[in-house]
C-alpha cells in the first residue's frame, strides 16, 4: 500500500493517484499466471437446463476448464445451505435471461471470450413475466409484505379532508453504470489460503462471506480493495458471480479473473428496483395536514426476497396526526434488485414530495411555504425530538440562492421566447447512522502518525475525512499522516453506505487520537516533562521509536433518547422548450443539512455527485426491457442514459454546517444520501411550475410532457 498524504486540507488524500492512474483498480493486479473467465448466460428467462455441451470449448486453444452445474466445483456452504442466494454452477434452474449457466477459464481473456461462444445449451423453457406493472395488477400474482404496515391516527384520513388529493407514481428500473465494471481476481492457494482483489464497498463483509461459503476460517482469507471506481450500492454485497470466481480458482489452483461486461452489469449485480406508489393526502383549507397514505409496490426477484425503505420518510417527514403506510414486494423473473445511492427512501421521495407539490397547488399555496408549515419539531414515528435539525434555515438559504422570489405561484407564468422557466423544491432525509469500527493508531518519533482500518473510499473522501479529524485532534500536520484503509488485515470496519462511514470510522478516529494523546502525557509525565511537549521528544526521551493501539468505538444510548437524520433541500430552477419538450436543468442549489462539516471539499463533491444522479434520475435513466422475452433492450451506454457534461447546469452546494450534539464527538453526519434523495422531485416540481404539466412517471422525457394534460 503506497502512502497517501494529505498536502492540504483542500486536497484529496487519493486526488494525485486518481487523476494521474497511480489508483490501482481491483482489475488492474496481475498476479503470477493468471487466468481468465468469461461467463455463459441463459438464452432463455424461466426453465431447465436440458442439455449443456462444453466439448468444443473445452478443446478450444488455451482453455483451462469449463465449470458449471454438471462439474460443480467445491463450495461446502452450498451444498449446506437451501434457498437464496442464486448458486451458479450448483442449479440447473434459469431464473432470469442473462443468468450465468457456465464459466470458461483461459490463459487469455480473448481466447476465454471465444471458447465461451462455443458452449451449447438446450432448455425446458416455462411461462415468465417480467413486466412489473402487469404483475402489481394481477390479482393472481405472488406479493409479500415488505415491511409491516404503519398506522398513526386514523387510517386513510385524508379522503375526509377539506382538500384531498390522491395519485400514482411510477418509477422504472434504474441500473448502476459506473465506469468500473463488476468482477473479481480470486487467487486460491494450497492449504485453504485466499486473497481475492475485489471490487467491493465492505471488505469484511466480503471476507466473511467467502469464508461462510467454503467453510474456512476468516483469517484465511484477504480481500483487497483500496480504490473503487464507483458503488453506488451494487458492491454492497457479494455476488453469485464472485463465488464463482473463487470456486474456479480453487478449482484450478490458479488465480483467476472475472470481469463483466457492461451487458452483464444489467444482470447481474442489481439495479434500483422498479416500483409503482400512490400517495393520499389530506389537508384543511390553511394548508394544515391532516391525512397522508403512502402505499407501494416494490420489485423483487422469484429466487431471493429484497425490500428496502421505500414508506420511511412518509412516516415522520411532515407533522401529522394520521399518517398510513404499507410497503408490499412483488416478484418477478428478472435478476435480484439492490441497495441503489438512496436506497428506497429515493424512491419514496419522488412521490411524497411530488404528492407535496401538488397538495401546495391544491391549496394555491406556495410549495415552500406549505413546507414550512408543516415542518414538524418532533419525530412524531418515534416520539421523539431530533437531535439537530435545521430545515428552516436550509429553506431560507436555498431560496435566496435559488432566486425563489421569481416563481410564480400559477404554472406556466414565465416564458421567454419558446423556453418556459420553472422553480421547484424538494426535502432529501435519511437516517444519520453510527455502527461499530476499530482503528488502530501508529505514533511515531519521526513526527509521522500512521491510522489503519478495513473501511471503504468508494468516493466519498474517507481517507481525507479521516486524516482531517486527526490533524485537527493531534495538532499534527495533515501531510504527516496517513490513513491505510481497504484491505480486510486490518482493524474492522463495517462496509460503506448508509451514509454512516465518517460517522462510525471517524469516531473511532477520534477515540484512538484521544488515547494517544493520553499515552504521550503519561509518558511525558514519567520523565519528568514539561506537559505541552511534542510527542517526538516525549517518543525520543523515552527511547521509544513509536506507541501505538487499537480503539473500538461505537454508538450508545444516546438513539434511544433522540431521532437522528440528515437532511438536504434541493431548489431546481428548469426551462422546458414549448414545442419539442426539451428539459434544460437551469440551475441548481442544495442545502445540506448533516452536521460539522469535516471535509467541505470532499463534502461539496458528495452534494454535486448526488444532483448529477438525480438528474439522470429525473430525466433520462431507464432500463427498458423486452416483455415478449424478458431481455434488456437498452444494456449499453449508447441506449441506456446516464447524464452528461451538457445535462449539469451550474450547481450550488451550501451547509448549515452546526454540530449535531449528540450522535458522536465530531458532530457530524453522513451526506452521500441526501445528495440525491428528493432531487427527482424538485426536478418534477419545476416542470409542472414552468408548463402545468404534471409528470408522475420517470423520467421526464420530451414524449410524455408533450402528451401529458
Amino acid at each position: 500500500m503506497e502512502k497517501r498524504i494529505l498536502k492540504d486540507e483542500n486536497d484529496r488524500v487519493d486526488g494525485i493517484f486518481k487523476v494521474t492512474g497511480k489508483a490501482k483498480y481491483f482489475a488492474e493486479y496481475a498476479l503470477p499466471g493468471l487466468t481468465y473467465g468469461v461467463l455463459v448466460t441463459s438464452t432463455i428467462t424461466k426453465g431447465k437446463i436440458t442439455t449443456l455441451n462444453t466439448k468444443a470449448a473445452e478443446k478450444a486453444p488455451g482453455v483451462m476448464a469449463v465449470l458449471s452445474h454438471l462439474n460443480k466445483p467445491s463450495a461446502p456452504g452450498y451444498e449446506q445451505d437451501g434457498g437464496s442466494p442464486l448458486k451458479i454452477f450448483y442449479t440447473d434452474k434459469i431464473f432470469y435471461n442473462g443468468q450465468p449457466i457456465a464459466m470458461v477459464v483461459a490463459n487469455t481473456f480473448e481466447r476465454a471470450t471465444y471458447a465461451a461462444s462455443l458452449v451449447e445449451a438446450t432448455y425446458t423453457k416455462e411461462q415468465f413475466n417480467t413486466d412489473f406493472d402487469k404483475a402489481v395488477a394481477d390479482a393472481k400474482a405472488k406479493k409479500l409484505q415488505g415491511q409491516p404496515d404503519y398506522k398513526r391516527g386514523v387510517e386513510d384520513a385524508y379522503k375526509t379532508a377539506e382538500v384531498k388529493i390522491e395519485e400514482k407514481y411510477h418509477l422504472p428500473i434504474e441500473t448502476h453504470n459506473p465506469m468500473e465494471l463488476h468482477g473479481m481476481i480470486a487467487d486460491w492457494r494450497p492449504n485453504n489460503q485466499l486473497t481475492v482483489y475485489a471490487k467491493t464497498q465492505g471488505v469484511k463483509a466480503t471476507q466473511g462471506t467467502i469464508a461462510n461459503v467454503f467453510k474456512i476460517p476468516n483469517e484465511n482469507i484477504r480481500v483487497n480493495s483500496e480504490f473503487v471506481g464507483g458503488g453506488f450500492g451494487m458492491a454492497l454485497r457479494t455476488w453469485p458471480v464472485e463465488i464463482a470466481t473463487i470456486m474456479a480458482s480453487k478449482y484450478l489452483g490458479k488465480p483467476v479473473k472475472l470481469m463483466l461486461t457492461r451487458m452483464q452489469m444489467f444482470t447481474m449485480v442489481g439495479n434500483r428496483p422498479a416500483a409503482i406508489q400512490t400517495i393520499g393526502l389530506g389537508a384543511k383549507k390553511d394548508g394544515t395536514l391532516t391525512g397522508i397514505t403512502h402505499l407501494a409496490f416494490g420489485e423483487t426477484s422469484v429466487y431471493e426476497n429484497f425490500t428496502e425503505g421505500v414508506v420511511n420518510m412518509a412516516k415522520f417527514m411532515y407533522q401529522c396526526d394520521n399518517v398510513n403506510t404499507q410497503y408490499t414486494v412483488v416478484p418477478v423473473d428478472l435478476g435480484v434488485p439492490i441497495w441503489m445511492r438512496g436506497p428506497g427512501e429515493a424512491t419514496g421521495a419522488f412521490a411524497l414530495e411530488s404528492a407535496i407539490d401538488e397538495m401546495a397547488h391544491a391549496l394555491d399555496m406556495d410549495p415552500l411555504e406549505f413546507r414550512i408549515k408543516n415542518d414538524p419539531e418532533r419525530d412524531q414515528q418515534r416520539n421523539l425530538p431530533f437531535s439537530d435539525k435545521n430545515i428552516k434555515e436550509a429553506y431560507r438559504i436555498g431560496a435566496q440562492k435559488i432566486g425563489w422570489n421569481e416563481r410564480k405561484n400559477k404554472p406556466g407564468s414565465l416564458i421567454e421566447g419558446q423556453w418556459k422557466t420553472g422553480y421547484g423544491v424538494s426535502i432529501g432525509v435519511f437516517n444519520a447512522n453510527r455502527g461499530r469500527a476499530s482503528v488502530k493508531g501508529i505514533l511515531k518519533a519521526d513526527g509521522s502518525l500512521v491510522l489503519q482500518s478495513a473501511t471503504s473510499d468508494i468516493g466519498p473522501g474517507t481517507g481525507t475525512g479521516m486524516t482531517l479529524i486527526a490533524s485537527k485532534l493531534m495538532n499534527i500536520p495533515a501531510d504527516r499522516i496517513t490513513f491505510e484503509l481497504g484491505d480486510s488485515s486490518l482493524p474492522p470496519a463495517p462496509s460503506q453506505g448508509g451514509s454512516a462511514t465518517l460517522s462510525t470510522v471517524g469516531s473511532a478516529v477520534n477515540d484512538v487520537c484521544v488515547a494517544l494523546k493520553s499515552t504521550i502525557a503519561e509518558l511525558a509525565a514519567n520523565a519528568n516533562m514539561d506537559a505541552t511537549s511534542n510527542f517526538v521528544e516525549v517518543l525520543k526521551k523515552n527511547n521509544l521509536p513509536s506507541v501505538e493501539m487499537t480503539k473500538q468505538s461505537q454508538a450508545g444510548k444516546e438513539r434511544e433518547a433522540y431521532s437522528m437524520y440528515s437532511f438536504s433541500i434541493h431548489f431546481v430552477k428548469v426551462k422546458v422548450h414549448g414545442l419539442t419538450g426539451v428539459v434544460k436543468v437551469d440551475k441548481i442549489v442544495s442545502v445540506g443539512d448533516s452536521g460539522t462539516i469535516i471535509s467541505p471539499k470532499t463534502a461539496r463533491s458528495q452534494m454535486v455527485g448526488g444532483a448529477v444522479g438525480g438528474v439522470g434520475m429525473a430525466l433520462t435513466e431507464e432500463s427498458v426491457i423486452d416483455h415478449r422475452y424478458g431481455r434488456y433492450i437498452n444494456n449499453n451506454f449508447a441506449d441506456y442514459h446516464v447524464p452528461v457534461n451538457a445535462d449539469i447546469p451550474e450547481i450550488e452546494v451550501h451547509f448549515i454546517n452546526k454540530p449535531d450534539p449528540y450522535i458522536n464527538p465530531m458532530g457530524a453526519k453522513g451526506m452521500g444520501e441526501i445528495a440525491l434523495i428528493g432531487f427527482s422531485a424538485a426536478v418534477a416540481n419545476a416542470v409542472f411550475n414552468a408548463t402545468g404539466k404534471r409528470i408522475r412517471n420517470l423520467p421526464i422525457t420530451p414524449d410524455k410532457i408533450l402528451a401529458s394534460t
